[in-house]
């Protein structure tokens, strides 16, 4: 199947034909992997998280400042046994 490449302001693009998005179940923003082989472009599909990570939650709430940080709770003063030390603790 050929394709044209196309002028995308300062880069060059091509068209994905719905075919192959959907053989490989490609999605609107979803990212990809380009990697130059032996003279040719590949192609392959990011693996889609379900769930952001945690380095990514950090960093999108350093994003949006200070003031948008959740407020800390204070749980009062321990209370009970820290350790339990029996016969299925595994710190002995």
């Amino acid at each position: 199947m050929q394709v044209r490449v196309s002028r995308w302001g300062n880069s060059l693009a091509v068209r994905l034909p719905k075919a192959i998005a959907d053989d490989l179940r490609l999605e609107e923003g979803q990212a990809v992997d380009l990697e130059i082989e032996n003279g040719s472009v590949r192609m392959r599909p990011v693996a889609r998280r379900k769930y952001p990570t945690l380095a990514e939650m950090v960093a999108e709430m350093e994003r949006l400042g200070p003031e948008n940080e959740p407020a800390t709770e204070e749980w009062g003063p321990e209370v009970g046994a820290e350790i339990i030390d029996d016969d299925y603790s595994w710190h002995r």
